[in-house]
């Protein structure tokens, strides 16, 4: 056999290549053992942890929310349980079938939908989110029965917030709702992510939501490959919300509600003037916050913001009125403490009085001739006032009605609080741009013009004004305590540890025995007999200040026709004031009324006031300890 040239060349070429082949199947052979070296043995660790972690979820345990009860430990917020169907995301994959397929289950509707959708998008570390609270026995075995084609999807058993007064308390207490961003401001707490977490959004569930939301547990949960529960391994519980013993005394809350339900719109708040403790504060009409616990529909959340008396909103703190004449105490005061009258000054009043070309008009047509300060706050006399506040001035009124508490949100700590205006100087150059005149001073004087203020703060300038002069401050929480934390009652006090306001006492024992002249011999006279006609005994003896303040102006044309309210719509009657205090020989509480277009303040405010101040003292809650043994026992 002949050997040729190129023989050689193509086995030397062919030799190479199989060199350069061997050596990068070497190189590939070497870097995949390397890299399964790496898998296998050095991250080891790492990929089992891993794993480990796609087989076991860590669960945050929404904590129970903390009770919130009554003065005696009646219950006004709790929790129940709660069937929820719950769903968890398999990494965004497979989301738009799921909630489909649950939509066709729940009938979700379009705007749950969404919800869902978003919820399940953003939720970590396969954290469950709610698909549809409150389930019924009939929705459980819906889902039941098609849970093999819902991967992820389980029942679950939570708590719900329930509400057994309903509408009764439904403005002090607030409800809960579902957490949204604006809630998240300043808090880094990690439950506040879960989608079963409820958030406080009005009233004391907003006010106290810190320390009665509590702090998350832990369960540590084997999931299958589609994410459902196979078993769980390991729980830790979480600690539960601080229970919160609140002021009011809810028989007496009852007893206010029910006492002006015949009415379309008010508000009464009665204080304890040495302690500031609210015993009860109601707002009519309220609402059902169970229909937020359970989730409010548009329809219902639509018909509450409609409404012309506006449910939603806690008139109590919330609803500002020109005070009327429960302001001409102010006046008074204001006009004594600045010496611009002396307590046997008498002024005159022929029914009206004139500034320039404008008739300012006593509520009586023909006047009350000459009056000192006692007989006209008993008489309501309109001129006395006027002209009071003209020798005081504006200066001096606005000082004293702020020291009474006008003008400024209270520490009561609820949300939506409103602070009113005293107006001032500064105050109409500020808000109007323009210079305060004497007929601004003059409307003033009888609590009208720019003047307008809150049933809370005229229950503090009735406080401040019952206690001889003491800052006291109004109260809603007794107590806060973790469940089976020792409690031990205050003990109870009869005089004020509030700073002093340092008003004259002389000048205050005026004003108080004006206000006890009011029902004696003034405007309120009828108020000395109780509801059954008898005369109020003795020991439970009290004084008040009638108040009627416009809502329109009364023209001239209507005072010569003699124009009544009762020939006026609804909304344009006048409102309806009346504050007291009492037992008058030893004062405890106070109480002020405010029925909107009510008409007459003596009429209609006095003897609402007049019964629950009664029933207020009769009962003597401050008294009463037994809510700390029935709160410490829980």
């Amino acid at each position: 056999m002949r050997y040729r040239k190129g023989d050689g060349e193509r086995s030397g070429l062919f030799t190479r290549r199989s060199l350069l082949l061997g050596g990068a199947q070497a190189v590939l052979l070497s870097a995949l053992a390397g890299r399964l070296y790496q898998l296998q043995v050095i991250e080891t660790q790492r990929f089992s942890t891993l794993a480990e972690e796609n087989r076991i979820n860590l669960r945050l345990l929404p904590p129970s929310r903390g009770l919130i009860l009554d003065r005696s430990g009646q219950p006004l917020a709790v929790n129940r349980n709660n069937f929820r169907a719950m769903a968890t995301s398999d990494r965004g994959r497979g989301i738009d079938q799921l909630v489909e397929r649950l939509d066709q289950i729940f009938s979700l509707g379009e705007a749950e939908k969404t919800r869902l959708l978003r919820e399940l998008r953003r939720s970590r570390n396969a954290q469950p989110v709610v698909v549809r609270e409150n389930l019924g026995w009939e929705e459980v075995a819906r889902l039941e029965f098609n849970a093999p084609d819902l991967p992820g999807v389980f029942i679950d058993l939570g708590q719900t917030r329930d509400y057994p007064e309903g509408e009764l308390m439904s403005h002090i207490i607030g409800y809960t709702g579902r957490v949204a961003d604006e809630d998240l401001a300043g808090r880094d707490d990690p439950v506040l992510q879960l989608s079963t977490m409820r958030f406080g959004k009005k009233g004391v569930e907003r006010s106290l939501e810190d320390s009665i939301r509590g702090r998350a547990g832990a369960v540590q949960v084997e999931v299958n490959a589609v994410g459902r529960v196979v078993r769980e391994l390991d729980r830790t519980e979480g600690q539960p919300g601080s229970n919160a013993l609140l002021t009011i005394d809810l028989d007496l809350q009852r007893f206010v509600a029910e006492r002006v339900k015949e009415h379309q719109s008010g508000s009464v708040v009665v204080m304890d003037i040495i302690t500031g403790d609210i015993i009860a504060m109601v707002s009519t009409p309220g609402f059902d916050p169970n229909t937020f616990a359970r989730g409010i529909t548009q329809a219902e959340w639509r018909e509450l913001l409609d409404s012309p008396e506006r449910p939603l909103h806690n008139k109590a703190i919330a609803g500002v009125y020109p005070p009327g004449s429960t302001y001409k105490m102010v006046t008074a005061l204001a006009a004594l403490e600045s010496k611009a009258i002396e307590p046997w000054t008498r002024l005159p009043c022929a029914g009206h009085l004139e500034l320039g070309n404008i008739k300012f008009h006593c509520w009586l047509r023909g006047g009350h001739g000459s009056t000192n300060v006692v007989e006209a706050i008993a008489q309501s006399c309109d001129c006395f006032f006027y002209e009071a506040a003209r020798k005081a001035g504006i200066d001096r009124i606005a000082d004293v009605g702020n020291r009474l508490g006008f003008g400024r949100i209270s520490d009561l700590g609820l949300p939506g609080e409103s602070p009113g205006i005293q107006p001032s100087r500064s105050w109409k150059q500020e808000k109007l741009g323009k210079p305060w005149q004497h007929g601004d001073t003059f409307n003033l004087g009888i609590g009208q013009g720019f003047m307008n203020a809150t049933p809370m703060q005229l229950a503090i300038m009735t406080a401040r004004i019952a206690n001889g002069g003491y800052e006291v401050q109004p109260n809603l929480l007794l107590a806060s305590a973790t469940p089976r934390e020792e409690l031990a009652p205050p003990k109870p006090r009869d005089k004020p540890t509030a700073p002093s306001l340092r008003f004259n006492p002389q000048h205050v024992a005026l004003i108080r025995e004006g206000m006890i002249q009011v029902v004696a011999s003034g405007t309120a006279n009828h108020l000395r007999l109780d509801a059954k006609g008898k005369l109020v005994e003795p020991q439970f003896r009290f004084a008040g200040k009638t108040g009627t303040a416009q809502v329109k102006r009364i023209t001239e044309r209507e005072r010569d026709m003699g124009i009544t309210q009762d020939q006026l719509p609804w909304h344009l009657r006048h409102h309806a004031l009346f504050v007291c205090y009492g037992p008058v020989d030893n004062p405890r509480y106070a109480c002020s009324v405010i029925i909107e277009h009510g008409k007459a303040g003596g009429a209609t405010a006095g003897p609402i006031g007049r019964d629950v101040l009664l029933e207020v003292m009769k009962r003597d809650p401050s008294r009463r300890t037994d809510g700390f043994r029935k709160m410490a026992s829980r």
